[in-house]
């Protein structure tokens, strides 16, 4: 099974934004090795994030934010050739609780609310970053915000969306 990530890019471009000088031993941040464990005990259950998400690679991670890329193909694609709308709403529902993993929580929580506003477009072969960020973790709510753009087309938004998770223990 292919699992999107590459961790050696994702050390280097973790590594570059730091001032520490890259190497191929580098090794992840914690946020983004929490991250990638994450993502590793995910998938093999979630067989709709392996059929979407198997060209996902994460470009970074710091406390409370992940970035990632993916490459717009044809499982991707709706009727009119254009991004389907709900990979855009899977990408906010998974990176929502990815950027609760980048915090070191063990669990990502249940989700109780994802809202996605679709405000423009890909096509097959754009890239696509992908930002989520938690806005706040409390007792037993979690707030996050992701947002991708076009990065083919000028970083143009794709979507943005919130999504609410259930953490309490």
């Amino acid at each position: 099974m292919a699992r999107g990530i590459d961790r050696k890019q994702a050390a280097q471009e973790e590594n570059s934004q730091e001032t520490a000088p890259v190497s191929a031993s580098s090794d992840l941040s914690p946020e983004l090795s929490n991250v990638c464990k994450h993502w590793d005990r995910m998938v093999p259950n979630s067989p709709i994030y392996t059929f979407l998400f198997s060209t996902l690679t994460f470009r970074s991670a710091s406390h409370c934010r992940v970035v990632a890329n993916i490459t717009v193909s044809s499982p991707h694609m709706n009727s009119k050739g254009t991004l389907h709308g709900v990979v855009s709403s899977a990408l906010v529902d998974c990176m929502g609780g990815l950027a609760i993993a980048s915090t070191g929580a063990e669990q990502t929580g249940l989700s109780t609310d994802i809202h996605t506003t679709y405000v423009g477009g890909a096509k097959e072969g754009d890239e696509l970053e992908v930002v989520g960020e938690v806005r706040k973790v409390g007792g037993s709510l979690a707030f996050t915000s992701v947002e991708i753009r076009n990065i083919s087309r000028g970083g143009d938004f794709v979507a943005t969306g919130t999504h609410t998770k259930y953490v309490r223990k």
